[in-house]
């Protein structure tokens, strides 16, 4: 086998595997998209599972798509790993539709006017009307449609090139003493795990095989080992998906690689101890496209009999595998709300009011890491506001349903003021790091579509940003150490604040008009202002729910208008010191 063979092999080797990816994409778009909801609606059942796995495989044809859709089910919490399970021992099965599809590309019509209904010919016909009707129409549906046809005739085509590439393997030595030593079964398991990984799809690593036995050199004692490799290695881009995948997300993706290693042991043990008993005449049988179809097929069958009764097996071997890692409460904080100190009120009292500081801070780290964002964008910080956008929704379930618990409990008048307030402190943090995240995806924006502002609007947004800082830091303290003087401080600085966002916002106006700024900066500009003035507001009620907690103030709305017509000497004192440093130049 010379250079330009091997170039031939790679070439059909690629327009298989463009082929087949074409067809299969095609496929998805005209099922409308129907697929995922039905994976995850109708598989209450292991029968069901088994039976949607397989057909939706059989469609897609690919059984690591699958199975990395339904890793991504169970990784959103819409899907359960047991449940995971018998659709991916579908998906197993499914997939070797795949090798009866590609036997199309063998089938022999004769000569004369036979020839006209040969594969070579009906594969040209399809190929050319699937490119007339992508130009021809311009529906979507049609289009897919002529995505599989084309998709069709290029595997097809990339088949038969590679059949052409290697026809003359079975007339060299090396190849038909390569071929005996794959016959030993461990080995050959191990490479056919190895062709698998390497070509990503146990689908493109069966029709080689289907390729390489037109030489008339495979036997079926070297292609069965193969053929178990392969169904193993086709569980490592199902691995390689999982990488980011929660707890259950990795234990679904390690349930396929479980169920197709312990799949492949169980037959090859049961073959193996009756070959040896029986000598089964037909392990020298010369294999060829439609037998190597036949055993892919019966081989995946019987994996599948014996597993479907073991998915509880499976699932606890998996668990086995990615056990649950302990998280301590310096990670998780929330793991401090110990369900056995709710009969103790003072306790759960206390360890509420850590969990709730410690939310505060996050918060406040939120907003400041997308406030550096403005100035310096860099993913590995927009994906940590993500990250704390997540940790306020994750903090404030887990502090609402203790803390509802709790009122349920016998507390005192002091007692029951303190958890109803961190119950009403829980949205504004929450909502706190929904702005920061608000506040990234704009600087997000700004850095990808390099949308610079004015010199004037990026002096005039320091300005308020500073004063946002200021009072998010002032709040954040009171909150947590209880500091009065701080309180204080709040409610002057946020009128400065809104002070600042409407002259801003008016500045900003005159700079449309006069044609400074554009339109597309507009609209970020106005959105970052807005997400600052709410940053504030929150400030402002969770300075006033800290009042609240000793009874200093228990109305917020009627504290908040006396304290602004009232303007004591004190509050205008800490009025005036806001104004003159955060004043807009």
């Amino acid at each position: 086998m010379g250079i330009p063979q091997v170039i031939q092999l790679l070439s059909g080797v690629a327009l298989f595997l463009f082929g087949m990816g074409l067809m299969g994409d095609g496929l998805k778009k005209v099922s409308g998209n129907k697929l995922e909801p039905i994976l995850y609606k109708l598989s209450g059942t292991p029968l069901k599972g088994i039976l949607l796995g397989t057909g939706v495989t059989a469609v897609i044809q690919s059984s690591s798509a699958t199975s990395v859709m339904v890793v991504g089910f169970v990784n959103a919490g819409i899907m359960k790993v047991r449940q995971a399970i018998y659709l991916i021992l579908g998906s197993i099965l499914g997939t070797s539709i795949t090798g009866w599809i590609i036997c199309l590309s063998y089938i022999d019509a004769g000569s004369g006017l036979a020839s006209l209904l040969s594969t070579a010919t009906l594969t040209g016909i399809i190929a050319v009307g699937g490119t007339v009707l992508r130009m021809v129409s311009k529906k979507q549906t049609h289009q897919s449609i002529a995505d599989i046809m084309m998709g069709f005739a290029v595997l097809m085509f990339g088949m038969s090139t590679m059949s052409g590439s290697v026809s003359a393997l079975g007339k060299e030595p090396w190849f038909t003493d390569l071929l005996t030593t794959v016959s030993n079964p461990v080995l050959g398991i191990l490479v056919g795990v190895l062709f698998a990984a390497v070509l990503q799809s146990a689908s493109a690593a069966v029709g080689i095989l289907q390729a390489l036995s037109v030489t008339g050199a495979m036997t079926f004692s070297a292609t069965l080992p193969l053929l178990m490799g392969v169904a193993i290695g086709a569980s490592v881009p199902v691995l390689l998906s999982a990488l980011g995948a929660n707890l259950p997300g990795k234990r679904t993706a390690v349930s396929y690689l479980v169920a197709s290693s312990m799949g492949v042991l169980v037959f090859a043990s049961l073959f193996y101890i009756g070959e040896g008993i029986f000598r089964f005449p037909f392990v020298n049988d010369i294999m060829n496209p439609f037998s190597t179809a036949w055993v892919n097929t019966i081989l995946r069958l019987v994996m599948l009999l014996l597993l479907a009764p073991f998915g509880d097996v499976l699932e606890k071997v998996a668990e086995l595998i990615v056990p649950a890692r302990k998280v301590s409460v310096e990670e998780d904080p929330t793991l401090r709300l110990e369900e056995r100190f709710l009969a103790y009120p003072a306790l759960a009292i206390e360890q509420s009011r850590l969990t709730v500081n410690d939310m505060a801070s996050q918060s406040e780290t939120a907003i400041g890491v997308s406030l550096s964002l403005l100035s310096l964008f860099t993913e590995a910080n927009f994906q940590r506001v993500k990250a704390l956008e997540d940790a306020g929704d994750h903090y404030e379930d887990a502090l609402s349903a203790y803390l509802v618990r709790l009122t349920a409990q016998p507390l005192s008048e002091q007692q029951s003021r303190e958890a109803s307030i961190y119950l009403q402190t829980l949205s504004d943090f929450e909502r706190l790091t929904d702005h920061a995240l608000n506040i990234a995806q704009s600087a997000q924006e700004l850095h990808d579509k390099k949308l610079p502002f004015s010199p004037e609007a990026k002096a005039e947004l320091e300005v308020l940003i500073r004063a946002v800082e200021e009072i998010l830091h002032l709040t954040v303290h009171a909150f947590t150490a209880d500091d009065r003087d701080a309180i204080k401080q709040v409610e002057p600085l946020e009128e400065v604040i809104d002070g600042l966002c409407s002259e801003v916002r008016m500045r900003h106006v005159d700079r449309l008009q006069k044609g400074s700024c554009t339109i597309g900066q507009g609209f970020v500009f106005n959105d970052l202002v807005s997400n600052l003035e709410r940053v504030s507001d929150h400030c402002s009620n969770i300075a006033v729910a800290r009042l609240e907690m000793d009874g200093a103030a228990m109305d917020t709305h009627e504290y908040l208008n006396r304290l602004k017509e009232k303007r004591t000497p004190e509050f205008e004192r800490f009025y005036e010191g806001f104004r003159q440093r955060f004043t807009l130049a």
